[in-house]
């Protein structure tokens, strides 16, 4: 299945919630509790147990933008471990390189963070890197390109001031250090990780 290239708004009403596609938070809660389709502001039916496990695998793929076959191979990759599977699966996810670049504050969204990546603007470690699944450890350095760092949305990025740098990172200018791996509580979008280990559990 090919990547979702519609309306970025529609899939955030679809589980009622703003999960960061669109860097124009106002204009999404305009809308935010009318589901799409032309019966979207219909009363909605009571929602399954399997429906909520659904609807919440969903939202994490719409959250970091990733296909099902990823999805499930860093679910497989999760179970392998002795911790938590939900939690995880979320901090895998977390330590893509496009996630990284959109938490560094270099682009207003991930989508935008990912195209910043595939277009050869980002280095880790001094190399390029244009793979946006490739998982940064501990001690790496993410640097932005000179040239990515004039494109008018991303230098208007790299002066806001008010950019929510999480604390397994570390910002400086238009370079950012993985200082630690992310935790639990750094992960800020609501996503319930255990229904979505149900989900796979079936």
């Amino acid at each position: 299945m090919a990547r979702y290239t519609g309306p970025k708004n529609k899939l955030a009403r679809q589980v009622g919630q703003d999960l960061n596609l669109k860097s124009n938070p106002l204009k999404v809660a305009r809308r935010l509790n009318v589901r799409p389709g032309q019966h979207g502001r219909k009363m909605r039916r009571k929602v399954s147990d399997y429906g909520r496990q659904l609807q919440e695998k969903q939202k994490v793929r719409y959250v970091y933008g990733v296909q099902e076959k990823y999805l499930r191979k860093v679910y497989a990759t999760a179970m392998k471990t002795p911790l938590a599977t939900g939690q995880q699966l979320l901090k895998l996810l977390e330590r893509r390189l496009d996630n990284v670049v959109f938490r560094l504050g270099f682009a207003p969204t991930r989508a935008a963070a990912r195209q910043i990546v595939n277009h050869g603007h980002i280095s880790v470690n001094g190399r390029k890197v244009n793979i946006p699944s490739f998982r940064v450890s501990v001690g790496d350095v993410v640097q932005l390109g000179d040239k990515a760092a004039k494109i008018p949305y991303i230098a208007e990025q790299l002066a806001n001031k008010n950019t929510n740098v999480p604390k397994w990172l570390e910002r400086e200018a238009t370079a950012g250090k993985v200082s630690a791996l992310p935790e639990r509580e750094d992960i800020t979008e609501g996503i319930e990780e255990q229904l979505v280990v149900e989900f796979y559990s079936r």
